[in-house]
């Protein structure tokens, strides 16, 4: 039988040590975000906002105003609010909440939420460091928006959100054509967000570049804290990562075959956890 401090000693290197892991890395590479998002507007500050508005960001606005007509227009400003400050969160809720009940584990909740909360940090940042105008109502399409342009928070967030979305959900299914599927219209829905900011007049093509590029760095970092997690944890002990219905699989002993704490348990029932 083991002794208090061992059983606290187990606990604490099956537990808390992948988890701290996990946040350390999403903590860390989130901070590195926000200053890439601060280094960036710096940048765009002094050179793109000169170059930019002139070789990209005028000429797309004005192809954008070109396309336009009453219905797109209406379609265009539906689909644009899913990424807004109600609709993504929303979305991220129902996806979040869908993932969590099909890996019965924690998963989903600690990685979309830990990064949706440094995308709308990084974005909320980059706005007040910039304060970037938007383009003239004029070239906009109603309803307006006043705050900031630089980066385009409909575009980050919605990166970010739908990228670790789109990565959590590959982890659990099998078949290539099936994660290809995934990916493909993930990519599509990401890109289309963006643009459509850019053609209702609401950001300049710029904002949602670097929307993209942050957004995706994030959700790398994001992928990479969880592999870490992922190697740590099988580290500690064999088998599939934790779920709801079998928070724990004890490995020790099982090669030998000793009984009693030492030896594998071994599940009952239950789906089982990819990644």
């Amino acid at each position: 039988m083991r002794t208090v401090p061992e059983h606290f000693t187990d606990r604490w290197g099956r537990w808390v040590v992948p988890y701290a892991a996990l946040w350390i890395t999403l903590l860390v590479g989130g901070v590195v975000v926000v200053i890439l998002a601060l280094l960036g507007a710096e940048v765009y500050d002094n050179v793109v906002d000169d170059v930019g508005l002139a070789s990209l960001d005028k000429p797309t606005l004005a192809f954008a105003e070109q396309l336009r007509s009453p219905a797109l227009d209406s379609a265009v400003t539906a689909f644009t609010n899913i990424g807004g400050g109600i609709g993504m969160p929303i979305l991220a809720t129902i996806l979040t909440a869908w993932l969590t009940f099909v890996t019965r584990s924690w998963r989903a909740l600690i990685l979309v939420g830990g990064a949706a909360a440094f995308s709308v940090t990084a974005t909320t940042l980059g706005k007040k460091l910039v304060g970037r105008t938007r383009p003239d109502h004029a070239d906009a399409v109603p309803p307006y928006e006043t705050s900031p342009s630089f980066p385009s928070g409909h575009t980050l967030n919605t990166t970010v959100v739908i990228g670790v979305v789109v990565y959590l959900a590959c982890l659990q299914v099998k078949r290539t054509i099936a994660r290809v599927g995934l990916i493909t219209a993930g990519v599509i829905f990401i890109v289309a967000m963006g643009l459509s900011r850019v053609f209702l007049g609401h950001h300049w093509m710029t904002d949602v570049i670097v929307g993209w590029l942050l957004g995706l760095a994030w959700v790398g970092i994001v992928i990479l804290a969880h592999r870490l997690f992922h190697v740590i944890l099988h580290r500690e002990h064999a088998g599939p990562a934790p779920t709801f219905d079998h928070p724990l699989r004890e490995t020790a002993g099982a090669a030998d075959g000793a009984p009693g704490d030492g030896a594998a348990r071994r599940p009952t029932g239950g789906p089982p956890t990819a990644g």
